[in-house]
């Protein structure tokens, strides 16, 4: 390998977490979105893996050239596209075999409508619910409507109704996440007694539970979830309940680069914003901004070297982050001694919620930062 830093993707951590996931949902199809490219992960053998074992029935991409990626591969999964389509994408998405699409409303229904029969094809869509994201979606009381109006047209099948939760993964004091999926499933019981009165068959996918939801809330009436975070093993907030255990699916590790001794007084870094207290060694290694380890990290965060966490020593930088080692007589860490800047190392341990915390975030977005340049390996093994 040509490159110190690399992403490791733990392949039996993913099979875990899956396989968790379907312990709390039964029979329940199973969603995995892997947009984001797989949230950091890697979406083309992450999407491999996930059909080879047979671990979810779905996929799920925010993107047109994501939905594309995926076939291209030979991913054969069903996928749905989970945001909405614009006019100029949708001759690409309806040109792919086995993608479903996302309708929120009379006119992004009609426009779905024109471009399948411009390709003489009959398309799958799942209409989208707002019950509280605000985001997309018909409001509750015009979704009757647009079901109905789905069904009138001769090249679409109405496939999957759905919504989305803003808080299912934090303490719900207020109830306003029972609240939501107590309008979604009575939306959904509506449609399904329409579609029966009109000779219709019932729509086969109801869902609405992310992460939070499978983790916390009752399923009563989904028939398909779309757990996200968990997936790759993480719980979407501190507060979630934990009834089953998750594994992290990435660790990310380096080399040392270069190690030198700071006399004290000196500074380190863009900024001279950290000052050696006594004489001090300090490392470099070869990880930095643009490879995802956020400036925001900058005299805050740290790395693991020989089993110790090494705080970071001022600035980090666009390829590179310095460490402060400690003051010893000789240097504790050598030339291409192994980094690890999120996983485990000896009993010391970092995790993408270490990392959120210190930046300000989630999760998340700690692992969606993971830049292109790490290379990723794929490990089936612990």
């Amino acid at each position: 390998m040509l490159h110190a830093t690399y992403a490791t993707v733990h392949l039996n951590a993913l099979r875990h977490n899956l396989e968790a996931v379907r312990s709390l949902v039964g029979t329940r199809a199973i969603l995995v979105p892997v947009k984001a490219d797989a949230y950091g992960h890697g979406a083309v053998p992450v999407s491999r893996f996930i059909e080879s074992e047979h671990l979810a029935d779905w996929l799920g991409v925010a993107t047109a050239p994501e939905a594309i990626e995926l076939r291209e591969a030979g991913v054969t999964l069903p996928i749905l596209k989970m945001s909405l389509s614009f006019a100029e994408e949708l001759p690409a998405l309806l040109a792919l075999p086995g993608i479903a699409l996302t309708v929120a409303d009379m006119a992004t229904v009609d426009e779905t409508e024109a471009a399948a029969a411009a390709a003489g094809k009959v398309v799958p869509v799942h209409l989208a619910v707002d019950t509280g994201m605000r985001r997309i979606g018909c409001e509750p009381d015009q979704a009757i409507a647009v079901a109905s109006h789905i069904a009138a047209c001769q090249h679409l099948e109405l496939q999957g109704i759905g919504t989305h939760l803003p808080i299912s993964d934090v303490a719900d004091d207020d109830g306003f996440t029972a609240h939501e999926l107590e309008i979604f499933r009575g939306v959904c019981q509506q449609i399904q007694h329409h579609r029966e009165t009109d000779g219709l068959p019932p729509v086969p996918l109801v869902h609405g539970a992310n992460s939070g939801a499978v983790l916390g809330h009752q399923l009563a009436g989904d028939t398909m979830v779309r757990p996200g975070i968990m997936v790759y093993g993480y719980y979407p907030d501190a507060t979630t309940p934990r009834p089953v255990e998750l594994r992290p699916v990435m660790s990310l590790a380096t080399k040392v680069t270069y190690v030198k001794l700071v006399p004290a007084g000196q500074t380190v870094g863009y900024g001279r914003t950290w000052t050696a207290g006594g004489d001090t060694w300090i490392a470099t290694v070869p990880v930095g901004y643009a490879d995802g380890f956020s400036r925001l990290n900058s005299n805050r965060g740290a790395m693991l070297v020989g089993g110790r966490r090494c705080p970071v020593a001022g600035r980090v930088c666009m390829d590179f982050t310095m460490l402060d080692l400690g003051p010893a007589a000789t240097a504790p860490a050598s030339v291409g001694d192994d980094v690890v800047w999120l996983g485990s190392q000896g009993d010391q341990l970092v995790t993408a919620d270490d990392l959120a915390r210190i930046m300000g975030t989630i999760s998340y977005e700690v692992l969606c930062l993971i830049s292109a340049r790490v290379p990723r390996i794929y490990a089936d093994g612990s």
